[in-house]
């Protein structure tokens, strides 16, 4: 079972991008997945934590993940270095920062930069998670693309599609 978990501020869009990926998983993939969120009673700018599994046969351990494969992080104030204690074996955190990274178990990408300029906001679940699957191909991009019509209204899944494209063109295979 491959096992996600999203980081991000309450507002900011985890767990919808939790449930694109679960969404292009079980509908466009064939595969079986599960996603949900994880937060307390204060959830706009509070931490929020979001998991989605993927696997070939149907998810009956429905906690959130101890260790995950990947853990997305949509704010880079949120990044600490023990996030790396909560990665399996050959793990990675994807995270959104406009800095060089060293650690070679990071891929750091500048998501609001991308976001900015496509969504005219600094609105990253959509380019974090299309950084994810460039790098993993954990679903496939015609995947992710359908996945983002299923979910969003059309003139945002548009613009969130574009954003995707432009991210598949430049980062195919950066970091993994």
């Amino acid at each position: 079972m491959i096992e996600i978990t999203f980081l991000g501020r309450g507002g900011q869009g985890a767990f919808t991008t939790s449930r694109i990926l679960g969404a292009a998983a079980s509908l466009y993939e064939n595969k079986f997945a599960l996603s949900f969120p994880s937060f307390g009673p204060e959830r706009r700018g509070a931490p929020v934590f979001a998991y989605t599994k993927i696997d070939t046969v149907p998810i009956r351990n429905r906690s959130q993940c101890q260790l995950s494969d990947y853990i997305v992080v949509l704010d880079e104030s949120l990044y600490d270095e023990s996030l790396h204690n909560k990665l399996k074996p050959e793990g990675k955190v994807i995270l959104n920062t406009p800095k060089e990274n060293s650690n070679p178990d990071t891929i750091g990408f500048d998501a609001a930069k991308v976001a900015e300029e496509y969504l005219g906001a600094a609105i990253t679940n959509t380019a974090m998670l299309s950084v994810l699957v460039a790098n993993t191909h954990l679903i496939s991009r015609d995947s992710l693309l359908a996945a983002i019509g299923y979910d969003m209204p059309g003139r945002i899944a548009s613009k969130n599609q574009k954003l995707a494209e432009y991210i598949f063109t430049c980062t195919k295979g950066v970091g993994l």
